[in-house]
């Protein structure tokens, strides 16, 4: 993403609200706007990195992250695994029939809490089983889980702004 054409933009409206004061107004824009190229940048990639990280709190397990290559900017978007739709989960390849366990005590946020519990409903489970096949498919072997690809975008934007 080239960031030129907003800086530019920007420069030029205020040379544009300059241009209605006197001549004292109009060269002090000027001067103003020959200065401010890379101060402009800056505060653009702030804005940008805060909506990266908006973004990111609500995109998780994915992520997008915000790269300054020269003078452009570039948005690497890695999209979260997504598992097959099976209508069967396949279930965890570690034996869970142990007859052995161990008691552990584990305190979740009341609103993640209350999510666990619809989830185990859902599946016809008890919460504490719902947990162990959780703890289990996360321990399973990377190669058996689908691998994250990153995704590169161009220049292109969606969306909208006021």
């Amino acid at each position: 993403m080239e960031l030129g054409q907003y800086v530019n933009d920007l420069q030029r409206r205020l040379v544009e609200s300059a241009a209605t004061g006197d001549e004292n107004t109009r060269a002090a824009a000027e001067r103003l706007v020959d200065g401010m190229d890379a101060a402009t940048r800056l505060v653009m990639l702030d804005v940008l990195s805060a909506a990266v990280g908006e973004i990111n709190r609500d995109l998780a397990p994915g992520s997008v992250d915000i790269r300054l290559r020269g003078r452009e900017i570039e948005f690497v978007v890695a999209a979260p695994v997504s598992e097959p739709e099976d209508d069967e989960q396949t279930p965890p390849s570690i034996e869970l029939d142990d007859t052995s366990t161990s008691r552990t005590t584990l305190r979740l946020p009341d609103a993640l809490k209350s999510r666990v519990d619809e989830a185990a409903a859902s599946d016809g489970m008890s919460v504490n089983t719902w947990l162990v096949r959780a703890v289990a498919t996360a321990l399973q072997p990377k190669q058996r889980r689908a691998a994250q690809r990153t995704v590169r975008t161009g220049d292109n934007f969606a969306g909208w702004a006021r």
